[in-house]
This record gives C-alpha cells, sequence and structure tokens, in this order.
C-alpha cells in the first residue's frame, strides 16, 4: 500500500504506485482538469510522476504558488518550439524563469526582427492549441550527446558534456520536439494557456562570458491568465511614463554620461531634493540618538583583508597602487609589487576603527554610527541603470555597537524607526524577509545560529510579519531586508538590518563589561534608504515627477498674467522666499495658460498667478499641479499656508 497525505491531513492509500494524476482524478475531476504538477514531499515535479512510496503530496494548480514558475519555464519551451518551425536553421541555448517571465537564448545568423516576434508569439499560440502531450524521458548521457551533435546544437552538446559522467539526462519532448531540460513540465502544451506576449530582443553571450559567441535573447512575459496579463502590461506601459531617467531630463535634475559610467551628475534642481531628502533623514536620525560621522575613501588593503572584504568582496573593489616613496630621491619608486589601496565599497569595517579608537565601556552601549558614505562598488557596465543601479553611491548608512542582550530593542526600535520614515515618503506597504546564511560565509555555524535566532526573535518582537528566505543573508551575517511598493505595485529592497557578530571578532572590536571584562560588542549594520541615488530614482517613478511639496526642487512659481503686475509679482516672491519656500518668478510676455502648461509639465506643485487685480487687493490666485480650479488667498495666509504645507514630514 501507499499512503498519500494531503495537504489538509488527510490520507488516501493506493494498492500501489500512483501518479500525480490518478491521484487529482480520485480526489475530483474538477481538481483533475485544473492539475498543471504536483508537490512531492515539498519539492516541484511532474503531475506524471510515479509515486512509489509513502508521501506528502499537494496537486499544484494555476492559483498554487510555484505554479507561476511552471507556467514560465513552459512558456521558455513552447517559444524554443515556435521558433525552431518558423527558423530551422536556428540553435537553441538555454531558456530560464526570470522575474515576472522567461527568456531564451537563441544561435542564429540572421538577426530576429520585432515582425519576426508576432510570428513566434502566433505559433505559440498554434502549439497551444495542439495541445501536445509533454513527456520526460531519461537518457544515457552518451546518447544525448550524440542526438544534439548530429542534430547540429552544439550548445546543448556542450552543456552535456560539463556534466558528471555515467549521469542520465532529463529529456522533455513536446510533439516533435524536445529540449534538455531539468523539469518539471505541464501535462501538455494546452495547460499553458496564451497568457504571455513576448517583449523584447536583446544580445547576449554564451554563458555570460564576452570572450563566447554572441547569441540572441528573446524575452517573454507570461501569467496564470489573462486578467493578470494585462494588468502587468498595464503596469509596465505606466513604468514607462514614470521613468526615472526620462523625468530627470525633462525636469532638469541629473544626467549620466559615457564619462563616469555609473557617476551622476546631479543638477541644481535634483541637488536640491538630495539636500531635502538628506536633511530630513538626518533629522529622524538625530532624534532617534544617533550620531554622525566621516570615514576616508580610500583605505589600505591589509585593513579590508582583516576584515574579510578583500576575499569576499575583492571584484566588486576599485583598487589602486600606492607609490613606494624614495628613500635618496625626490621622485618616488614605482615597485613591482605595490602596495595597494581599495576605495571604500561600505562604510562598516571604518566605522569600526572610530569604535576602537577609545575605550569602550558597556555605559556606552548601544553606539549608534552613522554617516552618510560615498561608496564605490564596480558594478558591470551591462548592469548600470540610470539611479537604480550605479557605481558612486551615498547611503544612509549606520552601525549601532551593543550589547547582545540589547538586540531586540535596538531592531525593534530600528523597525520603527524605518516604517515611520517610509510612511512619511508616501510608502504604506511593506513586506520583510529574513535572509539566512549564504554558501559562502564567514564565522562558524554555531555563531549563525545565535545571529539567526537573535533576528528571529527581534523581528517577532516588532510584530512584523517576515518570511525566511534561506542563503540571502550577508557573508558575515543574517539580515532582514524591507521591500516597500510603489505607487504602480513595484517592490523594492531599499531598508535593511544585519545581526553581526563576525566583523568585531575580525577586528579585534571590545567593551569593558559590568564584570569588568572585556567583552565582543553586537554590530547592527543598518540602512533605511539604503542608496540616496537609488531611492530618488524611486521617489520619482513613485510619484511621477510629481513631488510632495516640501521635496519639490520648485516648490512655487509666481507667474504674471500681465506686465502690469511685475512690480507686485516680485514682491510676492520676496515674500516667499523669506519664509523659507523654493520659489521662482516667471514675467515673461506670454500668454497666462501657455505658462501654467509650461510650469505644469515641468511638474511645479504649485503656481500663484497675479494679475493687475490680483495686486490692487494683495491675493494671490494659487493653482495646485493637476487641480482644475484656483484658490484666491490673500499673501500673508498664502505665505503662511504654502510655509505650512511645505515643512518636512515629522517636523
Amino acid at each position: 500500500m501507499v499512503a498519500i497525505t494531503l495537504p489538509d491531513g488527510s490520507i488516501r492509500e493506493f494498492s500501489g504506485s500512483v501518479t500525480g494524476a490518478a491521484l487529482a482524478a480520485d480526489i475530483g475531476p474538477g481538481l483533475a482538469k485544473a492539475a498543471l504538477a504536483i508537490r512531492l514531499n515539498g519539492e516541484l515535479d511532474d503531475l506524471k510522476t510515479e509515486i512509489a512510496e509513502d508521501a506528502n503530496v499537494a496537486i499544484v494548480t494555476a492559483k498554487d504558488e510555484g505554479a507561476l514558475e511552471l507556467l514560465r519555464h513552459d512558456a521558455a519551451h513552447v517559444m524554443a518550439e515556435a521558433v525552431q518551425e518558423l527558423f530551422p536553421d536556428t540553435q537553441a541555448t538555454i531558456g530560464p524563469v526570470i522575474e515576472n517571465g522567461f527568456f531564451y537564448d537563441f544561435a542564429r545568423e540572421r538577426p530576429f526582427t520585432l515582425e519576426d516576434l508576432e510570428k513566434i508569439e502566433k505559433r505559440m499560440c498554434e502549439i497551444v492549441d495542439r495541445n501536445e502531450e509533454i513527456v520526460r524521458e531519461h537518457w544515457p548521457r552518451d546518447k544525448a550527446s550524440q542526438y544534439f551533435n548530429e542534430a547540429g546544437e552544439k550548445y546543448k552538446a556542450e552543456i552535456i558534456e560539463g556534466l558528471p559522467e555515467g549521469e542520465d539526462i532529463k529529456i522533455y519532448k513536446q510533439g516533435d520536439w524536445l529540449d534538455l531540460c531539468r523539469g518539471p513540465h505541464l501535462p501538455s502544451t494546452g495547460k499553458l494557456g496564451k497568457a504571455f506576449k513576448l517583449m523584447k530582443l536583446a544580445g547576449a553571450y554564451w554563458r555570460g562570458d564576452h570572450r563566447n559567441e554572441m547569441l540572441q535573447r528573446i524575452y517573454g512575459t507570461c501569467w496564470a491568465d489573462e486578467k493578470q496579463l494585462k494588468a502587468h502590461l498595464l503596469m509596465l506601459e505606466e513604468a514607462e511614463k514614470r521613468d526615472h531617467r526620462r523625468l530627470g531630463r525633462e525636469m532638469d535634475l541629473f544626467h549620466l554620461q559615457e564619462e563616469a559610467q555609473g557617476s551622476v551628475f546631479w543638477h541644481p534642481k535634483g541637488y536640491t531634493v538630495w539636500l531635502a531628502l538628506e536633511s530630513y533623514i538626518r533629522k529622524r536620525l538625530s532624534g532617534a540618538g544617533y550620531v554622525e560621522v566621516k570615514t576616508p575613501q580610500l583605505l589600505d588593503s591589509t585593513f579590508w583583508e582583516q576584515s574579510g572584504h578583500w576575499s569576499k568582496f575583492r571584484e566588486n573593489m576599485f583598487v589602486v597602487p600606492d607609490e613606494i616613496p624614495s628613500t635618496e630621491a625626490d621622485a618616488p619608486v614605482v615597485s613591482n609589487n605595490p602596495k595597494l589601496m581599495a576605495i571604500k565599497p561600505m562604510n562598516c569595517p571604518a566605522h569600526v576603527q572610530i569604535y576602537k579608537n577609545d575605550i569602550r565601556s558597556y555605559r556606552d552601549l548601544p553606539l549608534r554610527m552613522a554617516e552618510f558614505g560615498c561608496c564605490h562598488r564596480n558594478e558591470p557596465h551591462g548592469a548600470l541603470h540610470g539611479l537604480m543601479r550605479v557605481r558612486q553611491m551615498t547611503q544612509d548608512d549606520a552601525h549601532i555597537f551593543c550589547e547582545e542582550s540589547q538586540v531586540t530593542e535596538e531592531t525593534t526600535a530600528f523597525c520603527a524607526l524605518l516604517q515611520s520614515v517610509y510612511q512619511d515618503l508616501g510608502f504604506e506597504e511593506l513586506e520583510v524577509k529574513l535572509a539566512t546564511r549564504p554558501d559562502v560565509r564567514a564565522g562558524e555555524d554555531i555563531m549563525w545560529d545565535r545571529a539567526e535566532e537573535a533576528l528571529e526573535n527581534a523581528v517577532k518582537a516588532a510584530n512584523l510579519d517576515y518570511e525566511i528566505t534561506p542563503g540571502e543573508g550577508a557573508f558575515y551575517g543574517p539580515k532582514l531586508e524591507f521591500h516597500l511598493k510603489d505607487a504602480i505595485g513595484r517592490t523594492w529592497q531599499c531598508g535593511t538590518i544585519q545581526l553581526d557578530f563576525v566583523l568585531p571578532e575580525r577586528l579585534d572590536a571590545t567593551y569593558v563589561g559590568r564584570d569588568g571584562e572585556k567583552h565582543r560588542p553586537v554590530m547592527l549594520h543598518r540602512a533605511i534608504l539604503g542608496s540616496l541615488e537609488r531611492f530618488i530614482g524611486i521617489l520619482i517613478e513613485s510619484y511621477a515627477g510629481k513631488f510632495p511639496l516640501w521635496l519639490a526642487p520648485v516648490q512655487v512659481v509666481v507667474a504674471t498674467i500681465t506686465s502690469d503686475a511685475d512690480a507686485y509679482a516680485m514682491e510676492v516672491l520676496e515674500t516667499l522666499k523669506a519664509q523659507g519656500l523654493r520659489a521662482e518668478l516667471d514675467i515673461r510676455n506670454e500668454k497666462i495658460n501657455y505658462k501654467v502648461r509650461e510650469h505644469s509639465k515641468a511638474k511645479v506643485p504649485v503656481i500663484a498667478v497675479v494679475g493687475q487685480k490680483e495686486a490692487e487687493a494683495k491675493t494671490v490666485a494659487l493653482r495646485r499641479l493637476g487641480g482644475k480650479t484656483q484658490e484666491i488667498l490673500a499673501l500673508a495666509e498664502a505665505t503662511d499656508t504654502l510655509s505650512s504645507e511645505a515643512a518636512a514630514p515629522s517636523s
């Protein structure tokens, strides 16, 4: 007998082995029709898999977690089949699932066109209509290698050659087409449905190595149903309108150029936004008991070796030689083995040096040390993306040195501060993830056990819902990641707090305890905004450039209806500026409707319109961005109102 335990705890017994499909049919015809795969003892598997011994089994449908990954995987296979039917001279290489979709890389002499994508998508729909059965087979390694070599599929053959000798190869067939794949897959192509769309073409090197051949990559998106697909495409359309790079140009906030890859040229208006955000977060940190420090940009490589970053993070660091001075001549000597320096990619080891510069007592703890530290990381050129992925970044970085008994209190206080800041900035929805030990890490497992337990206890004490993401922690400790949701539903990971027993040990940080003996502090690495560059990019896109008044680079434009009001407009301007408002003047010889349209396009929150009537009455007509009416106020009242609205949150 084979006993199958279902998710509700009920048990079904069978006289012999049973497939997932037969199990679904035994439960009910509706489930049998909806079934896509099974979760066998927690692992996703094919619906046709034979279950020969007692097991925990869940039937996976399109509504279940993991179904989207399965659908996207099959969409990649269906796309590859369609491509090779339409263009038989094409070799298929690899086609993984990615966030929101899939891609497949192809080797073909003639480039694909956008018109080709339409043909491929149409053929994919035909393959779905054919409802081809998907069958898993196991081939000996030699047979699989011979098959793909004879078929002219050299990339598939190369993948097989890299697999261990004697290992059977999984092959999935759908109709007359087959592919090398670990699986699992749907029972047939008809189960895929048609909620997919091919999105774009790109180039990609084989195995991601620039020394290899350039392939052609086709990206697609796939969803459980048409409703989800339409919602995603609408979100992409809205995201394109909100693209921070386009808005950054239109609003004259910043620019990037080839000569400074991954570094931002901030224009006056963009830097005004920066300073407003930095001033706000600085005030919040000061109120929470942080002290602010400043540390060097360039540090000796031996320092990074001691901290552990040299072995774990070296490829992402900018390294420069340090010339050795001559003892006999004025000119420096170039050594065959010059001393190496590195531009800091992060602030934490330098903060330990400030901590160590004095004898610390338990009475000094917790010590909350903050820095708006400029860091550099050698990100690949292809990964750079506007403000969202840069090489030079400034972080609202801070480190809390505390006793182990203070971890829960400090973590809950940080969580409360982070939530308050996000709400001030317009982000109400938050997801929390607890990232645990990665495969490559520093420190002993017993230390990681303590760190993970302490951080999990802390997030529970903060009353936050969270999910665990195994293996995603930093190399020196587990972390909580805070993912905020923007105005169009996208999530961004910005905030983090990491619990570290390792770095204080490596860098010999201590404090004198109540017993008069030396002890190691716990180090909490934390950030709320993360990179200011990236966070400003997120703000631009979430607000679609329509910043709240306190963040707007230009808060008010005083615009005249006729030149008769020029003198009064200047008086209004000076009054607003005297109250600390960022105001500008527009007394051009243009119609007022033209001025309003132009400043609205520039996302100015308030336009104060003045004409002869307003000049005589000492009033202003306030027009709000996006509003259809105007508000007539006395100048003093308008100034007080705008000044109050322009105050930063939590002031």
